[in-house]
C-alpha cells in the first residue's frame, strides 16, 4: 500500500460541491445515526459509516459501531468507492485484495476485512463520500441487501440536501433581517429629515396666514391654508409609513373608519392633475373600516397610472364603489391607452415594465401595480383588470370588511 489515493476527474469541482454543504466537522446528527444503525442491521455488520472525503481525509458524519471519527484519505476504502459512481464497491476479503491487503485499516487494530460502500452522488453529479458497512470477517451481501443500502444512501443525500437548504434559508433570513434593520433606520432618519422642513413650512404657512388676514388678502390666505394642510398631511403620512416600517402587522391591525368620498377628494385635491383630466367620484356617503394608509396608497397608485397613461384630448376617470357582502369593491375606469391582452397577466409582477412612456415622457418603474397588489392582498382582497388597447382600462379591487 503506497501513500497515494485515486482522484476523480474534476476533483476541484467535487471538493467545491462538498464544501458547499458545510458539513465537515459538524456535530453528531440523530437522523444520520439512525440511517447507519439501520444499514448495520440490514447488512448484519458491526460497523456502518456515512463518510465524506475532502482533500486529505475521510471524515465520518456518522459512525455506528466504532469510536473512530476519521482516517487519512490514502487509507480510505471510500477513496476507491467514489471513483465509480454507477455501482457499489464490495470487497469480500480485503486481506486478499491487492489494493488493501497492506492497508493499516486492514492490518491494524480496526481489522477491516469486509467492506461494501455506496457512493453518495449529489444532484450535481459529484461523489461526496459513501454509505458503507464493514465487518471483521469475510462476507457476502444479497441483492436485496445491496438494494436496501442503495435506498439508504439516497436518504443520506436527502438529509444532506435538506440541511444545506435550511442553512441557505437561515443565511437568507439573516440577510433579510439585517436589511430590514437598515431600512427601518433609514426610514427613521429620512422621515426625521423630511419632517423638520415640513414643520418649518407649517409654521411659515401659519405665520403667513396671520399676516395675510391682517391685510385682508382672502385669495392668498386660501393658498397659505392649502400649504399648511398639505404639509400636515405629508407629516401624518410619514408617521404612518414609519409605523409600518417598524411593524408591518400594523397595516392590518391599525384600522379606522374612512369616509371614501372624503379620502378620494383629498387625494384629487392634492394631486397635480392636467387640465384635460376629469375625475368622477362616488357621491353617496360610504364608510369603510380598514387601514387608511393602505387604502390611500392603493388609490394614489391607480389614479396616478390612470392619469399618466391617458392620451385622450379629454381624459375621463370614474371611481365607483359596490358593497359585496363580506368585501368592499372599488372600480377605477379610464379611457387611456389600455393594455395589450398578452400583458394583462404580467402587470402586477415585481419590476415588470411594458416599455411605455407616460404623457410626461417618463418610463414606468414597474413598482406601482406590484405595490397595489401587495397592499390589496394584505387587506385580504383581490385585484383584476379588464382592458382594451387604445380604449382604456377598468381596475377592480376588493378588500375584506373584517380583517382577520
Amino acid at each position: 500500500m503506497n501513500d497515494t489515493f485515486p482522484v476523480p476527474e474534476n476533483e476541484d469541482g467535487r471538493l467545491k460541491s462538498l464544501f458547499a454543504y458545510d458539513m465537515m466537522d459538524t456535530e453528531a446528527d440523530t437522523a444520520f445515526d439512525e440511517l447507519t444503525a439501520l444499514a448495520s442491521e440490514i447488512a448484519q455488520t458491526p460497523i456502518a459509516l456515512v463518510t465524506l472525503l475532502d482533500g486529505s481525509r475521510q471524515w465520518f458524519k456518522s459512525a455506528h459501531g466504532t469510536e473512530l471519527k476519521q482516517s487519512p484519505r490514502e487509507h480510505a476504502f471510500c477513496s476507491h468507492t467514489i471513483m465509480d459512481q454507477s455501482q457499489p464497491m464490495i470487497v469480500q476479503d480485503a486481506r486478499r485484495d491487492d489494493r488493501f491487503k497492506n492497508n493499516p485499516l486492514v492490518t491494524g487494530d480496526t481489522q477491516v476485512v469486509f467492506y461494501a460502500g455506496i457512493p453518495l452522488v449529489n444532484e450535481d453529479g459529484f461523489a461526496l463520500g459513501s454509505l458503507c458497512v464493514i465487518d471483521h470477517e469475510p462476507k457476502q451481501l444479497s441483492d436485496s441487501q445491496i438494494k436496501a443500502l442503495g435506498t439508504l444512501a439516497k436518504q443520506v443525500l436527502t438529509q444532506m440536501e435538506l440541511r444545506r437548504k435550511i442553512a441557505q434559508l437561515e443565511d437568507i433570513n439573516k440577510a433579510l433581517t439585517e436589511a430590514n434593520i437598515f431600512i427601518q433606520k433609514f426610514a427613521h432618519m429620512a422621515a426625521h429629515d423630511i419632517k423638520n422642513p415640513m414643520s418649518s413650512i407649517m409654521l411659515t404657512a401659519q405665520a403667513l396666514e396671520a399676516r395675510l388676514k391682517a391685510v385682508g388678502d382672502e385669495k392668498s390666505i386660501g393658498l397659505a391654508v392649502m400649504v399648511y394642510k398639505a404639509a400636515k398631511r405629508l407629516i401624518n403620512l410619514l408617521n404612518e409609513m414609519l409605523d409600518y416600517s417598524k411593524e408591518p402587522s400594523a397595516l392590518v391591525l391599525k384600522q379606522q373608519d374612512v369616509c371614501l368620498p372624503t379620502l378620494l377628494k383629498s387625494i384629487v385635491d392634492y394631486s397635480d392633475l392636467p387640465n384635460n383630466i376629469n375625475i368622477s367620484l362616488p357621491q353617496h356617503e360610504c364608510i369603510v373600516r380598514t387601514s387608511a394608509v393602505a387604502l390611500e396608497q392603493i388609490f394614489m397608485n391607480l389614479l396616478n397610472n390612470a392619469v399618466r397613461y391617458n392620451d385622450k384630448e379629454a381624459g375621463d376617470i370614474k371611481i365607483s364603489y359596490t358593497d359585496e357582502g363580506e368585501h368592499h369593491s372599488f372600480t377605477i375606469k379610464d379611457n387611456g391607452i389600455g393594455i395589450a391582452a398578452k400583458n394583462i397577466d404580467r402587470i402586477f409582477d415585481r419590476s415588470v415594465t411594458l416599455n411605455k412612456v407616460d404623457r410626461f415622457n417618463k418610463p414606468g418603474k414597474g413598482l406601482g401595480l406590484y405595490t397595489v397588489k401587495s397592499l390589496v392582498n394584505k387587506l385580504q382582497g383581490d385585484i383584476r383588470v379588464e382592458s382594451t388597447l387604445g380604449e382604456g382600462s377598468v381596475f377592480t379591487f376588493t378588500i375584506k370588511k373584517q380583517l382577520a
